[in-house]
């Protein structure tokens, strides 16, 4: 047991996941095969040492070999060299004087290896010191920053440093990684312009054979060179594919998933500022927001306690799975405290006394909430909701399943529906203009243009971010109803206006 709990804390802390010898092999030689020949190697992360052996045998003309690892017991073992000196340093990747290592020798470089696939989330949830000092190095602002949009992979953290060691000289970097890790690295370059990119290329890999992790991960290579410039990335589907079969770029400020597709549908590029998305709401709190209708016995809540509770603050909810599946049928309510985001409470005491006696008896379990949103907020708030929340109509689509399809939703009993903050929706104030969006959605246009941009690889591929890119107003007048969308938009009511259910 002892020895399965150090493995697992190694996989958790370093992100060990050790490089199978035939697919570190594999992989260099693919950067033979694409004219790469360096005259210093470094692995920063060497582990084992797979890939300074693969590096040894394909570049024989290399004359530094260098590989550094935190584990003690990876440098004292062999290493096969091929009967080539290899240089094997103990040290931490957050301690190493990098500049001194990539200045004692000369260049062309290839920075290769595999660097860990562990977030900083991980590792503070087990309180490791091997991460990098805090700093908030994606120029997340205000509530991104906030809510978790802040988390990153060490391996992201790790690669930016390959490039800063790289600036000004000429070489290659060529890592095992999550593909969404590479996406990020190639938006960080390219938002700088993309200087000093000669070329990129992904080439996907099967993680769950090679290493038993359940995510998409490919072999990412980029190609140094002072004054160079590339936008584009290509895509291929094995180590061993001689043509790429798609082209990922940078457009408009936004990585393009097909260049070709996005090209077509180009003239629907937002901004849009009638239909604007909104997300469901946040509670962080679902065994008491959240509850189950018994019918004859009253509610049931997620720490098994049936409760008898007012429907004043009650709605009718749909999860994400219930979105994703189109399973439109209201299983369970939600306690909505407030109609804006910072509503006094209070009034809940008097408007429903059973609920605000079901609020107080779980206060201990919403003030240990974790995130700071709720911090000096009254008591039981809510984040994610606004008159919008309160449409009787509403267009959405779950964020978190990979398919592009978008859900009418109608009011239950006379209440309007209301979803968890996974579901992306468009607010509508009559079922025809519900049906209006809907189609405009669903048509071909609209869905070419999306899925140009979704990165279907994500934990969560459809963001609300990609979904605003869409101009609903130019695809109306692409479609010809660009009468009905200006029909609509006069006939929405002004939110002063609008009956409150609070």
């Amino acid at each position: 047991m002892a020895v399965k709990e150090r493995k697992s804390r190694a996989v958790t802390e370093f992100g060990d996941f050790q490089t199978p010898p035939a697919l570190a092999l594999a992989a260099t030689r693919v950067l033979h095969h694409l004219g790469i020949r360096p005259r210093s190697i470094l692995e920063p992360t060497c582990g084992r040492g797979a890939f300074i052996a693969a590096a040894t045998a394909i570049f024989p003309d290399a004359q530094s070999i260098i590989g550094i690892d935190i584990n003690r017991e990876y440098i004292a073992s062999n290493v096969a060299t091929n009967g080539r000196g290899v240089e094997m340093r103990h040290g931490n990747f957050f301690k190493v004087d990098w500049t001194s290592v990539v200045t004692e020798v000369g260049e062309p470089w290839l920075i290769v290896g595999n660097p860990p696939w562990v977030t900083n989330s991980n590792l503070s949830a087990i309180e490791s010191d091997n991460l990098p000092a805090k700093s908030n190095f994606q120029g997340r602002q205000g509530i991104e920053a906030i809510t978790g949009k802040s988390n990153f992979d060490i391996s992201e953290w790790m690669i930016l440093r390959h490039l800063d060691w790289l600036e000004g000289k000429a070489g290659a970097i060529a890592v095992l990684c999550k593909t969404a890790v590479a996406r990020k690295i190639l938006l960080h370059v390219w938002g700088k312009g993309g200087d000093s990119l000669r070329s990129a290329r992904i080439y996907e890999i099967d993680a769950l054979e090679h290493f038993g992790a359940a995510v998409d991960a490919c072999f990412f290579v980029l190609e140094i060179e002072p004054k160079a410039q590339t936008l584009s990335c290509d895509i291929f589907d094995t180590l061993e594919s001689e043509a790429c079969s798609r082209t990922i770029g940078f457009l408009d400020g936004q990585i393009i998933s097909d260049v070709a597709a996005f090209k077509k549908y180009r003239d629907l590029l937002g901004p849009e500022n009638r239909y604007v998305w909104r997300s469901g709401i946040k509670h962080d709190c679902s065994k008491v927001m959240e509850l189950t209708n018994t019918i004859s016995q009253g509610y049931q809540n997620g720490l098994g306690e049936t409760v008898a509770l007012e429907d004043a603050i009650l709605f009718p909810m749909l999860k994400s799975s219930d979105i994703g599946n189109g399973r439109i049928r209201c299983r369970r309510v939600m306690v909505v405290t407030q109609e804006r985001v910072g509503d006094d409470t209070s009034h809940i005491r008097m408007k429903a006394p059973e609920t605000w006696n079901y609020l107080k008896r779980h206060a201990a379990l919403l003030h240990k909430r974790g995130s700071s949103i709720y911090k000096n907020k009254p008591a039981f708030s809510v984040f994610g909701v606004g008159p919008y929340t309160f449409a009787p109509w509403k267009i959405a689509i779950s964020g978190f399943y990979k398919k592009l399809c978008f859900v009418k939703v109608g009011p239950v009993r006379g209440r309007p529906v209301v979803f968890d903050d996974t579901i992306y929706f468009l607010p509508c104030w009559s079922e025809e203009e519900a049906c209006f969006v809907e189609a405009l959605l669903h048509s071909e246009p609209a869905q070419g243009f999306l899925h140009s941009m979704i990165h279907w690889d994500e934990k969560r591929p459809i963001t609300v971010e990609v979904l605003h890119r869409l101009s609903l107003r130019k695809l109306a007048a692409m479609l010809g109803r660009e009468q009905d969308y200006e029909q609509f938009g006069a006939a929405a009511p002004h939110h002063s206006r609008q009956a409150s259910f609070f």
